[in-house]
């Protein structure tokens, strides 16, 4: 039986769901966090997206993107997992990648995809000792075994997560065939272009871009604008060193750790691990002091002076707390605050929260009341409930605060036959980051 907690009721198998918390809350239509999204050049994997998700990473990574989770050649990966419920991955270098093939005999063997990795594959032909004239024929990626199957001849093999093979005829013996031949395409910046149109017709939380190259950067943060303010997809995306987007659509990490084996992580590594971070945080969650798993020390590390010039040209600066690396603080690259953003927009949580609001109103409207109710009094009235019972779960999540139902929200006829009005006035909750003290000495 299917088991363990949950943070909104969406489960699929049947079992018992348990949350052992105090006062706990009903979060009615609150859509799930959790989702983020990267183009990276990966070695083995399909051309487009690949999905990993968090309950079947550790059994499914090897086939989906050529390495097992604790292979160190793939940490960031499984850093990015260990927060995430979901990591959407556009491969890029897919384009013009060619497979990997070996022949033996009649029998040939072609990598199921193309890139560099497919070299590392192996495939053996044994007589089966126990049946007469049938033959184990075992795939091996890095010497370790992925598939084996006994057949008579080359007819009878089947495909795997690995290898196709093809032919017709007897069976030749070998001890072990290595596949070459496999490269990865070439790539190039307009491959980031086709990432970005492949991920806009995916839901997720936080786009992360591993790269430090200005352009591409440049390139992010016109796609994040343009999702949030035309596309109505409310996305956050973190990139390295980039402050100069002065956006609350756009996070810039400024420095990276050191782990507790001495390894120091590129920030464009790091990335992965902070955009997950960020897509996973609950709306009534923030990451200021949030520490960062397996880190002891910080690269480079700043002085208190450099540490507030950072935070207040919109940097997140990761710094050494009592032995833990952290989050100074949760915020985004907003430094230009005007009266319709003023400064609460430039916290990552506030933000969290009306864009957990906006996705969810339109999810609400979309799947049930566009096309479906009248637009009278009657129908908008149905429509107001519905948002206020969202809202009223915000807040009995500590989200928002000072909601009234009767004088914070309207629902009126737009000024087309089919159009709407919602006017909301929401008070995000923040998480209190200063404390200030006085005390008298008598």
């Amino acid at each position: 039986m299917a088991g363990g907690t949950f943070t909104v009721q969406n489960k699929v198998r049947p079992g018992v769901y348990i949350n052992i918390k105090s006062e706990v809350k009903t979060l009615g239509s609150l859509g799930d966090r959790g989702v983020a999204a990267f183009p990276a050049s990966l070695p083995w994997g399909k051309s487009g997206i690949t999905v990993l998700e968090s309950e079947t990473y550790l059994e499914n990574s090897l086939s989906l993107i050529g390495y097992h989770a604790t292979d160190p050649r793939i940490r960031h990966i499984t850093a990015a997992m260990s927060h995430a419920s979901k990591v959407m991955i556009y491969r890029l270098g897919a384009t013009g990648a060619k497979k990997a093939t070996v022949t033996v005999g009649d029998l040939t063997a072609t990598a199921k995809h193309g890139g560099l990795r497919g070299n590392d594959l192996q495939i053996s032909v044994q007589a089966n000792i126990d049946h007469s004239g049938a033959y184990e024929i075992q795939t091996f990626l890095d010497g370790e075994e992925v598939d084996s199957q006994t057949v008579a001849n080359v007819n009878e093999l089947k495909s795997n997560a690995f290898v196709d093979f093809s032919g017709t005829g007897d069976l030749i013996e070998t001890a072990g065939a290595s596949l070459s031949g496999g490269t990865n395409g070439t790539g190039g910046a307009g491959e980031y272009g086709d990432a970005f149109a492949a991920f806009e017709a995916e839901d997720f939380n936080v786009l992360g871009l591993p790269v430090d190259d200005s352009a591409i950067k440049q390139l992010a943060v016109a796609y994040t604008k343009r999702l949030r303010e035309q596309g109505g997809k409310k996305i956050q995306t973190v990139l390295y060193d980039y402050p100069s987007a002065d956006y609350e659509g756009v996070i810039s990490l400024k420095n990276s750790i050191i782990t507790s084996d001495g390894l120091t992580v590129e920030p464009t590594s790091l990335i992965w691990e902070i955009a997950s971070m960020e897509a996973s945080a609950g709306v009534n969650e923030s990451l200021t002091y949030a520490s960062i798993p397996n880190a002891v020390d910080v690269t480079p590390k700043y002085t208190n002076s450099e540490i507030v010039q950072a935070l207040n040209h919109g940097e997140m600066v990761l710094s050494v707390v009592n032995g833990r690396v952290v989050i100074e603080q949760d915020i985004n690259t907003l430094t230009t605050f005007t009266t319709d953003k003023d400064n609460k927009f430039r916290k990552n949580r506030v933000v969290r929260v009306l864009d957990s609001a906006a996705n969810d109103i339109k999810k609400i409207f979309s799947k049930s009341y566009i096309g479906k109710i009248n637009n009278n009094a009657e129908g908008r009235n149905l429509l107001k409930a519905e948002v206020i019972s969202y809202l009223d779960s915000l807040q009995g999540l500590g989200a928002i605060q000072n909601f009234d139902s009767q004088s914070d929200i309207e629902v009126l006829a737009g000024n087309d036959v089919d159009a709407v009005l919602i006017t909301i006035g929401l008070q995000p909750v923040d998480s209190p980051e200063k404390i200030y003290v006085n005390i008298t000495v008598k």
